[in-house]
């Protein structure tokens, strides 16, 4: 490898998992509720999903705001009728501005984790690290006063990263974080103030990168979660308790025409005997207990 970040192993050679109830597989929701500022600046980079026209870009800026005022309250049905356990990944600029949608997850009780500050807010190599470092402080700091949680999870805005992100994220205690996808089950992160938890939140099975990246359909979308859950499942018989995690967002799967398509993903996948909806944190403490064991 050309890191030392973490140590090489085969997924195949781990210790086998067990989830609670000896399910099989673990159903990780992750919402990503964002927050684009119509005056993008896009250094280094156009986040996916940013303002692609000239200011003011309102028809794209709207159709983001769309997502945390229509879309949310169609996921938070659909949760509920399928009985999943959500997570919810927020920009805690959308905590400051939305103060209705934190009030209303503090009162269900679901897990946040730390989304960054803003999707304009990205991390990346070069970046002064005090400028980064105050950046980190801000967003946790702040999430944590309006959540009322410890939000010990971290995804980057556009799983951005400068070389000094993961030291930062120990720094403010955070335990796990999102940004890597080169597995299937969390694995230990070396930094240089201790150790994180990379957890394995799936971009090939992202909505905004199915639909909007590879461009297939809706219908694509279904067909490819519920292969990968039927694949992760027989994995498990032999290999020990896989991860299935779905990263969603309201401003895509919200629409009235995209809805009932995550309807059917959840439905098909709540319907298995197999399957412990959890969160990310849940998650994480089941893995490491039963890797301790």
């Amino acid at each position: 490898m050309d890191h030392d970040r973490y140590d090489w192993s085969m997924l195949t050679d781990r210790p086998k998992v067990i989830w609670p109830e000896n399910k099989k597989l673990a159903l990780w929701v992750n919402v990503c509720v964002q927050f684009f500022p119509i005056n993008q600046k896009g250094k280094p980079f156009i986040p996916s999903g940013g303002l692609t026209m000239p200011y003011p870009d309102l028809r794209h800026y709207s159709l983001r705001e769309y997502g945390n005022r229509v879309g949310i309250y169609r996921f938070l049905k659909s949760f509920d009728e399928y009985s999943i356990k959500p997570t919810f990944a927020l920009n805690t600029r959308v905590a400051e501005r939305y103060p209705y949608l934190i009030d209303l997850l503090k009162e269900r009780g679901d897990e946040i984790l730390c989304h960054g500050l803003h999707m304009d807010a990205l991390h990346y190599g070069g970046q002064d690290i005090d400028e980064e470092r105050e950046q980190v402080n801000r967003s946790l700091d702040k999430l944590r006063e309006l959540s009322g949680q410890d939000v010990i999870g971290w995804i980057s805005p556009d799983r951005s990263e400068s070389e000094n992100t993961p030291e930062l994220l120990v720094e403010n205690d955070v335990k796990y974080f999102c940004d890597w996808v080169n597995d299937d089950m969390p694995y230990q992160f070396k930094t240089k103030n201790g150790e994180l938890v990379a957890m394995p939140l799936s971009q090939e099975l992202e909505d905004s990168f199915i639909l909007l990246n590879n461009k297939h359909t809706e219908d694509s979308y279904v067909e490819q979660i519920c292969d990968a859950c039927d694949f992760l499942i027989d994995e498990a018989e032999e290999q020990g308790g896989r991860i299935l995690s779905l990263n969603i967002h309201p401003w895509m799967l919200g629409q009235p025409h995209r809805i009932g398509k995550l309807e059917k993903v959840l439905e098909y996948v709540s319907s298995k005997s197999e399957v412990w909806s959890a969160s990310a944190s849940e998650i994480l403490n089941e893995y490491s207990r039963s890797a301790d064991s």
